[in-house]
């Protein structure tokens, strides 16, 4: 099989590509250019990491390929990520990445070029038996990134592999060490690679939308309970710069358009259930008498719940989730489907 590997720079995208060649594959390297800002030092965006994909690729004997994909990136990771928070909601860029560019962009390129199939260094595993495609965890619990691939349907899984979701973090390193690559001891990346710049989230927003203060408003009585400095960098659920008065007090909701921020006890973000209108499946709709496993963030603890009427009923209280931020249902470790939390 003719598999294009996309190869981030790390080692985990590194050791994909030396399996592949062991399974007997005809394999190609390529390494996506995503950013067209100021240059980041970390992370998948930077020259480093081309550099080091393009070290690996020589050592196993694979071609290597830049695609440039700024333009696409631009229009459906970067503009969504500041739109969103501009409207008060924590959106995730890396699903959205996942979703526009790499099994969507990049997969398109491949069937350009001739390839059967795209690879990539994603810890997660795609089963096929009876001509079903499943989504499972990667075997690393703390590495399984099953939750942000929820937005690929079974026809986009048909044509990937995920070479290293069997393997545990550990194993990846081992082999990569036994390959002898130049990235066997590299640290992981980092998500939100284009925050990355000097001055991190707050910098990066600042340039593109005005950062505008807004007023704390108490759950309990509506008074003011103070300020904060900018409402589109407040998160549901965040503590730090909610004052109180050496009480802990949270963020509960976000009403940029008011200027507010509500903000309560602990207890007050404990919810039993989520508005998910827009859910995505891998195949079919879960029905409202299944139990199912809602997962609220990419290394949450999954918790029973039901899905009912576009909302995500849990079988017990839960912080709430921010709007924006993605609810995947499983069933064991196999991916239902997701969507954003409205």
């Amino acid at each position: 099989m003719r598999v294009l590997a996309a190869m981030s720079g790390g080692v985990d995208s590194s050791v994909a590509v030396a399996l592949l060649l062991e399974q007997g594959h005809d394999v190609a390297g390529a390494t996506m250019k995503l950013w067209r800002g100021a240059a980041v030092e970390v992370g998948c965006c930077s020259e480093a990491e081309i550099d080091d994909a393009r070290r690996v690729a020589t050592r196993l004997g694979v071609d290597h390929h830049v695609f440039t994909f700024t333009d696409d990136f631009d229009r459906h990771v970067v503009d969504p990520y500041v739109a969103g928070h501009a409207a008060g909601r924590t959106p995730n860029p890396c699903i959205a990445c996942n979703d526009r560019i790499k099994f969507d962009r990049f997969l398109q390129r491949s069937q350009q070029l001739g390839f059967d199939a795209v690879a990539t260094g994603h810890h997660a595993r795609v089963e096929r038996a009876g001509g079903r495609v499943r989504l499972l965890r990667g075997v690393d619990g703390a590495k399984d990134q099953s939750y942000v691939l929820h937005g690929l349907p079974a026809a986009t899984l048909a044509r990937c592999v995920f070479p290293v979701g069997h393997l545990t973090k550990a194993d990846v390193r081992s082999r990569a060490a036994e390959l002898d690559l130049p990235v066997a001891t590299k640290p992981d990346s980092q998500d939100a690679c284009f925050v990355l710049t000097e001055g991190g989230r707050r910098a990066f927003l600042g340039e593109r939308i005005p950062l505008r203060p807004g007023r704390l408003l108490d759950s309990r009585t509506g008074a003011d309970a103070g300020t904060v400095a900018a409402l589109e960098l407040v998160t549901v659920g965040q503590r730090r710069g909610m004052g109180g008065a050496g009480q802990r007090r949270y963020a509960l909701a976000v009403d940029v358009a008011a200027g507010t921020v509500t903000v309560g006890p602990r207890e007050a973000t404990m919810v039993d259930a989520a508005a998910v209108p827009r859910m995505r499946w891998v195949h079919d709709a879960v029905g409202p008498d299944d139990v199912v496993l809602a997962q609220c963030s990419a290394h949450g603890d999954p918790v029973p719940a039901r899905y009912v009427d576009g909302v995500v009923r849990f079988g017990a209280p839960r912080p709430r989730v921010a709007p924006g931020q993605s609810v995947v249902l499983y069933d064991g470790d196999e991916v239902l489907g997701g969507g954003e939390a409205a």
